[in-house]
């Protein structure tokens, strides 16, 4: 036997035969007696024998029978197309062309379990229909009034100071039901249970219950209502996150859709205002670091703003981490995602820190304490893979861009922090295009910052121009290029078996190449100075328009 289901913004169809028109017809229930809760989603007459191709299920059929056939093959096969549309009742009125509903009829409706109902009084069927339909629509209007009494509720809460946790409660009061707000990934953001939940309805156990089911079938379990938060961009950024509602205890109605698609909207807003207010957090964090870095703020005032600003290091040094995005504007919205990103990763391993955002430069300014210098490499890799993985989350990443750079200052107290913050954010400006690594040693790259600062210089130009500048002009007319053999080989220090090895030539071929170089340049490439001096030109053509 079915279990009976709440209806649905229809009335079932015994309701409808207690109808006025219906009742007139003195119905007698001939099929399917224990399915006449079955809704009535709309009335439809016809007397044509592809009546079913007509159908979208749900449908009380008016009939006298006309198309039904005068062969029992052909009134099976009538009932069992009715059947197979997921009508929910079919309603025969007997007079010209039955006295009696044929056994075949009979038959097959209650061995489909399709309720049946033959009229023994002639009704006019148009009074039928308009009276089940004003029943449905009626039914529509009381499930929309109950929708919009929790959208009522849950804007109340909103404006009174709640939150999501307070929205979610009241949709799963309504539902008797948890209500589980996830990631467009996936993952779990809130969870709220009905204040009188069944057993085994504890939220946490059921989202794990929920996501093992996914998993198993890469789709949500039937009966699962699935509303999305919309989150006002295009493309992926369309949904901001989504609502779980899984069916515990019993089924979920069109009711409950609706009110979960009211909630969305309210969400929406809330968690729209929440992202806008937690930008403008690491903005201010952001603009702290930075005038920190510039001597705009007073090293004595800097530990109490910091904790204002909720970093509580302790008596630890302090370790100064510059990001560099490249290009440095990113998508709007995202670095509030990879500000808190970041904050939690790195707060779930014990690290204080505070970090800010500077969207317009690219940057992503961050101090953290440390408990001693001891831990500075260790320290360091955990934030640059925190970094690096919430760059990507937030989506910040661009095709063909440079790789995000890491600078890792040197550790300090809190006096000389304003002068590590700059020298870290200064080479990770000078760092863009080197040979990609988690993160760089702001101490070791003292070289590319000098070259950096020379960049708009005309002296390191023409520098550049008088050590390589004839291998330029050949590498931009001749195959095969010179310069990088004799990047290579500089890297490789002079080491000709390493060289060959790196660029996958034979050694008579580096041979001739080197030959070459050495005689375009004019120069001696076993010098140490001249060596020093491409080395030199080599680092600096990287900062040259």
């Amino acid at each position: 036997m079915e279990t009976p289901p709440e209806p649905q913004g229809g009335i079932t169809v015994s309701r409808a035969l207690e109808l006025p028109g219906l009742r007139a017809g003195l119905p007698e229930v001939v099929a399917g007696a224990d399915r006449l809760h079955r809704t009535v989603r709309w009335v439809h007459a016809g007397e044509v024998p592809n009546i079913a191709s007509l159908l979208k299920g749900g449908e009380l059929l008016l009939t006298t029978g006309l198309g039904l056939g005068t062969r029992p093959a052909e009134q099976r096969a009538f009932v069992n197309r009715l059947v197979e549309r997921g009508i929910a009742a079919l309603v025969v009125e007997l007079g010209p062309r039955f006295s009696r509903l044929p056994a075949a009829i009979v038959d097959t409706a209650r061995t489909a379990g399709l309720p049946l109902v033959q009229l023994h009084r002639e009704v006019p069927f148009v009074s039928v229909t308009e009276e089940v339909h004003t029943e449905i629509v009626n039914g529509h209007y009381a499930l929309l009034r109950r929708a919009e009494e929790v959208h009522r509720r849950c804007t109340e809460v909103l404006l009174d100071g709640g939150g999501v946790p307070q929205v979610l409660r009241i949709l799963a009061d309504f539902a008797a039901s948890p209500v589980f707000l996830e990631t467009v990934n996936g993952e779990l953001l809130y969870a709220a249970g009905p204040g009188a939940a069944p057993a085994g309805a504890d939220p946490l156990q059921v989202w794990e219950g929920l996501r093992g089911q996914r998993e198993a079938r890469q789709s949500p379990p039937a009966g699962t209502v699935l509303v999305d938060v919309p989150g006002g961009g295009q493309g992926s950024t369309s949904v901001r996150a989504r609502l779980v509602l899984p069916a515990v205890g019993s089924p979920l109605l069109t009711v409950h859709r609706m009110a979960a698609e009211r909630a969305a909207g309210l969400l929406a807003v809330v968690l729209m205002q929440a992202r806008q207010e937690e930008e403008l957090a690491a903005r201010g964090r952001g603009d702290f670091l930075s005038d920190l870095a510039e001597g705009r703020i007073a090293v004595e005032d800097a530990p109490a703003q910091a904790r204002v600003l909720g970093f509580k290091p302790g008596d630890g040094p302090l370790l100064p981490v510059v990001m560099r995005l490249s290009p440095p504007a990113g998508p709007a919205g995202t670095w509030a995602a990879l500000a808190h990103s970041v904050q939690d990763e790195l707060a779930a391993v014990g690290v204080p820190v505070l970090l800010g955002v500077r969207p317009v430069e690219g940057r992503v300014p961050l101090l953290a304490g440390l408990r001693s210098e001891a831990d500075r490499e260790a320290v360091a890799d955990r934030i640059a893979t925190a970094l690096r993985a919430g760059v990507e989350r937030a989506g910040l990443e661009r095709a063909g861009a440079h790789p995000p750079v890491v600078v890792v200052g040197r550790a300090v107290g809190w006096s000389s922090v304003p002068a590590s913050l700059r020298h870290a954010a200064e080479t990770a400006a000078a760092a863009q295009g080197l040979t990609d690594r988690p993160w760089y040693d702001a101490r070791r790259l003292d070289t590319e910052l000098l070259l950096w600062r020379l960049r708009d210089h005309p002296d390191l130009a023409a520098f550049v121009e008088r050590a390589i500048g004839p291998l330029r002009a050949h590498d931009a007319t001749s195959r095969p290029p010179l310069l990088p053999t004799l990047e290579s080989y500089l890297t490789h220090a002079g080491r000709k078996a390493e060289t060959a090895r790196d660029l996958h030539l034979n050694r008579q071929t580096l041979y001739n190449r080197l030959a070459r170089i050495s005689d375009l340049l004019g120069a001696d490439l076993d010098d140490p100075q001249t060596v020093l001096a491409l080395s030199l030109a080599l680092r600096a053509r990287r900062h040259l328009p």
